[in-house]
C-alpha cells in the first residue's frame, strides 16, 4: 500500500516506517495516525517481517508533537474522542504489536512524538535528540499515554518534573533516566537500529510475541503479570519454535525458527 505521510521500506525481514512530514517536523496529524494504524496492521500480518523500526524523516525531528492546529478549537467531547481514538489506533497499537518495535529517535521527540517513542518496545536515540512533554504550556496535558508510560519508564518523580515543567531533556539525560536504551551518533542511528533488529530476529518469533505480551501484562490494570508469564511460558511448549529451539540446542546447531 502507498502512503501520503509515510515511507515504508523492507530489507531482510526488517521493516522501517519513516514518518515523512519534514516541513512539519513530522508532526502527527489524524491522517498520519490513520496511516500508521494501517501500516502497523499490515506489518503484524506479514510473516516475512520480523522486526519493525519507526523513525522520522530528516535530521531535525523524530516527531515534534501533534499537529496543534487540528484541535485548537475542539470541545471537551472532541478532546476526549481525540485522545481515545489516537491511543487505540497508534500508541496502544504499537505497544501491543506481536513483533518487536524499535524507535530510532533522530532529533526532537516532543509531545505525541515522545509518546510514540515510549510506546515502542525499545528506544534508541541520536546524540542530538531532545525529548519532552510540553503540553501543559498549551493548557492541556499529554493525552496519548504520556502521563502513564513516562512514569513507568523513569519513575513518578522524574515524570512529574518533565510534565509539570514542560521542559526538554537531552539524549544523555534520557539515557541516564532510563527513557532510552542507547545513545549513538546521528549518522549511526539507523545502522545501530538495524544491528539490534538483526540480533532480535535470530530468536523465535512466537517466543518474542509471548515475551511482549508477558511484559505488557505487568502494566495492565487488574492483570496478574506473574500469572500471565506462567501462561505464556506454558504455551511456548506447544509451539514448533520450542521444538526447533530445544532440538537445535541439543544438536549443537543453529535454530531455524519459522514462527509457528
Amino acid at each position: 500500500m502507498s502512503y501520503t505521510n509515510l515511507l515504508v521500506t523492507d530489507a531482510d525481514g526488517i521493516r522501517t516506517i519513516t514518518i515523512n512530514r519534514p516541513d512539519q517536523l513530522n508532526a502527527l496529524n489524524r491522517a498520519t495516525i490513520a496511516e500508521l494504524d494501517q501500516a502497523l496492521t499490515e506489518t503484524d500480518a506479514d510473516k516475512s517481517i520480523r522486526v519493525l523500526i519507526i523513525t522520522g524523516s530528516g535530521m531535525k525531528a523524530f516527531v515534534a508533537g501533534a499537529d496543534i492546529k487540528e484541535f485548537a478549537h475542539f470541545s471537551v467531547p472532541e478532546g476526549k474522542a481525540l485522545s481515545a481514538d489516537g491511543q487505540k489506533k497508534l500508541f496502544d497499537h504499537v505497544e501491543t504489536m506481536s513483533k518487536p518495535v524499535i524507535a530510532a529517535v533522530n532529533g526532537f521527540a516532543l509531545g505525541g512524538g515522545l509518546e510514540l517513542a515510549m510506546s515502542c518496545h525499545v528506544r534508541l536515540a541520536s546524540d542530538n535528540a531532545r525529548m519532552g512533554l510540553p503540553e501543559v504550556s498549551l493548557g492541556v496535558i499529554p493525552g496519548y499515554g504520556g502521563t502513564q508510560r513516562l512514569a513507568r519508564l523513569v519513575a513518578k518523580g522524574k515524570a512529574m518534573e518533565m510534565i509539570l515543567s514542560a521542559g526538554m531533556i537531552d539524549a544523555n539525560d534520557a539515557l541516564q533516566w532510563g527513557l532510552v536504551n542507547r545513545v549513538v551518533p546521528q549518522d549511526q542511528l539507523l545502522s545501530t537500529a538495524v544491528e539490534l533488529a538483526t540480533r532480535i530476529m535470530k530468536n523465535s518469533p512466537t517466543a518474542l510475541a509471548a515475551a511482549i505480551r508477558a511484559v505488557n501484562a505487568g502494566y495492565e490494570p487488574g492483570v496478574n503479570g506473574m500469572q500471565r508469564e506462567i501462561e505464556e511460558f506454558g504455551k511456548c511448549f506447544g509451539t514448533a519454535d520450542f521444538k526447533e529451539g530445544t532440538s537445535a540446542f541439543m544438536e549443537k546447531r543453529k535454530a531455524e525458527f519459522r514462527g509457528e
